[in-house]
């Protein structure tokens, strides 16, 4: 398997940091994190865990205090209790106040999967609290150098204490511990389609081409199962084998069903010629039979008899050997981009504690992380650390207004638990009401402010192309079209999310303390620039508007689709089927690519939406595909605003690897709702609208509103 950057790490804390007392060991990471252990044989773990990558950071001042009933560590920081009867951490003082961990408890996390759920399911645990303590207890297995699992020796509890009262905080100390969350490649960031049906390669290349035809805009083309053969007891005599296997019906697959694909790699080819990178689906439950292509080599090597199944097995890693260079890296050379791992078969594998679907995401990314490109999956959730393996797949979905209102609220959530990267089945999957126009538009609408928007549907449901939906066909192909100009900003705001712990989506809780930040559930930050309160409940018949309550923080705040200006506190939002609402923040800066833009390249025009007032956003590209990002290769343009007796001050530098910038590149600012003109150029030049950055890579302007101009 590729060792690339995530997995690395330095497992064994400083030994100067770590101390072992009774049947306890305390080790002081940062001066707002701790670990604690506890065991019975003396035996404790310095290797890595399924979860755990690092644990060896820079030295801090602390002090133990030994107290007959607690323990007490002290930095500059926080204090910790250690109580030595219940042999954990019971309090923490840190942010001005004490805090009990047990009372306290933490803000919700995420789940597994929403399949054929009507909206809410539990979430599970995090590392943010409300009050600036939480603990991780840590309880996957352990991982040697050679990357082999292994049980636990000691048996006892491995919990980390986190007392940081920021909650960026608190994500920055935990992808310390876990790694840092990748970031995907751009063309991930555009429109995805995806369905559960038997295409053939005729039709999905002549729908790509309709697409094209009505300007609805993807850069994604995933194929669902029916990609291989998926009735191997009539083409071929195969009798499923026993057991709780999914219908028993073929879901498992490697070799392409030459009736609907005849000339894959021809097909796969005009995909990437109509700008499309391809993804396929995999259900590797029931292993490699005897009918596929690929079989005799699978049986050589894994020693079976002719005839015999070639069983997966999630623990060997000979077996994951040959499942990517005889199933896996063939394809990929024909032009598959990536693979939807579709695990629904369950948790158990046969080493106890190794859930099957955690391997297939680990391997999964790190065989896909290479040294000319970035690794992505799509696939469920698999537990603490799952968000160094991107993109997850939330599941399959019910078609109603309940579950469209759980995702906003269940995405920002998942923040918590330091996961960036969910994938919705953007208009619901089945069942429920397909017909309903208007919920599809406002399930892309929210799409349009999610990490992933891709369309995704069963076989047995109204297909989501918009000519489908004809009473919001324009609306929702707009909504598509202007996800696509939001990429610019999409893009930069992950690689803060890598580079800062900032996730791009975060809950209004994060930069709040009042109350109305915790209870407008449905409400979040998108980036740093925007807060977003998608349309989650029907238009009223009489007034076509649909009512949103709406809380934002203090100062001002423009709508970037309405022009609408309002104050920060409560109010109620009215929109038609044209838009949501979105607010860019006082000194808001909002990049995006020009209106004609239709595909993830770095655009040669950017429009920056401007809010007056003093503020700050830095632009990154770079060639969105290789890994190099990860040690600081990019090309960064840094925005800056101030305001002053009615005009508005922008400059623009550019810095790094600015090959990376589109000649000609151009900036168009505009305040939405108002009309705003270059009114004096200090640096670089203006034309029609337009401003360049000089020799330097610096352009700086003045702005004047119209009505203020003399």
């Amino acid at each position: 398997m590729n060792n690339n950057f995530f997995e690395r790490g330095e497992p064994k804390a400083d030994s100067e940091q770590t101390h072992a007392f009774e049947h306890y060991r305390i080790s002081v990471l940062q001066p707002d994190l701790i670990r604690v252990e506890t065991s019975a044989n003396g035996a404790y773990n310095d290797a890595r865990t399924q979860a755990v990558r690092n644990r060896l950071f820079p030295k801090c001042e602390y002090s133990l205090s030994f107290g007959e009933k607690q323990v007490v560590v002290t930095t500059k920081k926080a204090k910790f209790y250690f109580d030595r009867d219940k042999g954990r951490v019971t309090e923490v003082y840190a942010g001005g106040r004490r805090i009990i961990l047990k009372k306290e408890g933490c803000m919700p996390g995420t789940a597994r999967t929403l399949d054929f759920t009507f909206g809410n399911v539990k979430l599970g645990k995090s590392v943010v609290s409300r009050h600036g303590a939480a603990s991780f207890e840590d309880d996957t297995l352990v991982m040697d150098e050679n990357g082999d699992f292994k049980a636990r020796a000691n048996g006892g509890r491995d919990e980390y204490v986190f007392a940081a009262p920021s909650r960026i905080r608190t994500l920055e100390l935990f992808y310390m511990l876990t790694g840092r969350p990748p970031l995907i490649p751009r063309y991930a960031l555009g429109n995805w389609w995806s369905r559960f049906y038997p295409y053939s390669a005729e039709e999905y290349l002549n729908l790509a081409d309709g697409f094209k035809k009505d300007d609805v805009p993807f850069t994604v083309a995933v194929v669902d199962m029916d990609w291989h053969w998926t009735d191997p007891g009539k083409r071929f005599g195969y009798r499923s084998f026993g057991g709780a296997y999914m219908f028993k019906k073929g879901w498992t697959g490697y070799t392409w069903n030459s009736e609907l694909f005849p000339e894959h790699r021809a097909f796969l080819s005009e995909l990437k010629a109509r700008g499309l990178r391809v993804g396929l689906n995999l259900h590797p439950a029931g292993g490699v039979r005897s009918f596929e292509a690929q079989y005799p080599e699978m049986a050589r090597r894994a020693g079976v008899k002719d005839g015999v199944r070639v069983k997966f097995d999630p623990v060997s890693q000979k077996a994951w050997k040959d499942y990517f260079e005889v199933l896996m890296h063939p394809y990929e050379r024909d032009g598959v981009d990536f693979w939807w791992i579709d695990w629904q078969q369950g948790r158990r594998s046969r080493m106890p504690g190794l859930d099957p679907l955690w391997a297939l995401n680990h391997y999964h990314f790190l065989d896909s992380d290479r040294a000319d490109r970035r690794g992505m999956i799509l696939s469920r959730f698999s537990g603490a650390g799952a968000h160094r393996y991107p993109v997850g797949f939330s599941g399959d979905s019910i078609i109603c207004w309940r579950s469209l209102r759980f995702q906003p609220y269940f995405t920002a959530s998942a923040s918590n638990i330091g996961y960036n990267y969910w994938s919705h089945d953007i208009g619901g999957h089945t069942l429920g009401n397909p017909a309903d126009d208007e919920l599809y538009l406002r399930w892309i609408q929210f799409g349009v402010y999610s990490p992933i928007l891709r369309l995704h549907s069963s076989d047995a449901v109204r297909s989501k192309e918009p000519k489908n939906h004809p009473s919001v066909e324009k609306e929702a192909a707009e909504a598509l079209r202007f996800r696509m100009r939001l990429i610019p900003y999409v893009y930069s705001s992950d690689y803060f999310t890598f580079r800062d712990a900032v996730p791009l989506i975060r809950p209004m809780y994060y930069h709040n303390l009042e109350e109305e930040a915790y209870t407008y559930k449905n409400e979040y930050y998108f980036g740093t620039q925007l807060v977003v309160a998608p349309v989650v409940t029907k238009c009223d018949k009489r007034t076509g508007l649909a009512k949103t309550e709406v809380w934002l923080p203090r100062g001002n705040w423009i709508d970037i689709h309405t022009g609408e200006k309002r104050k920060g506190g409560k109010f109620v939002a009215e929109r038609g089927k044209a838009s949501v609402p979105a607010f860019l923040k006082e000194g808001g800066i909002l990049p995006l690519a020009e209106k004609e833009r239709r595909d993830a390249l770095n655009p040669v025009e950017i429009e920056l939406l401007l809010n007056p007032g003093k503020g700050k956003f830095t632009l990154f590209e770079d060639d969105g595909i290789s890994g190099a990002y990860a040690d600081g290769a990019g090309a960064f343009t840094e925005f800056k605003t101030s305001c002053s007796d009615g005009r508005l001050t922008l400059k623009i530098t550019q810095r790094g690897e600015t090959e990376h910038i589109p000649e000609g590149r151009r900036f168009v600012p505009r305040v939405p709702g108002e009309n705003w003109r270059i009114s004096a150029v200090k640096t670089g030049r203006a034309v029609d609208g337009a401003v360049y950055a000089d020799e330097n890579g610096i352009a700086e302007i003045e702005l004047i509103r119209e009505d203020a101009a003399e």
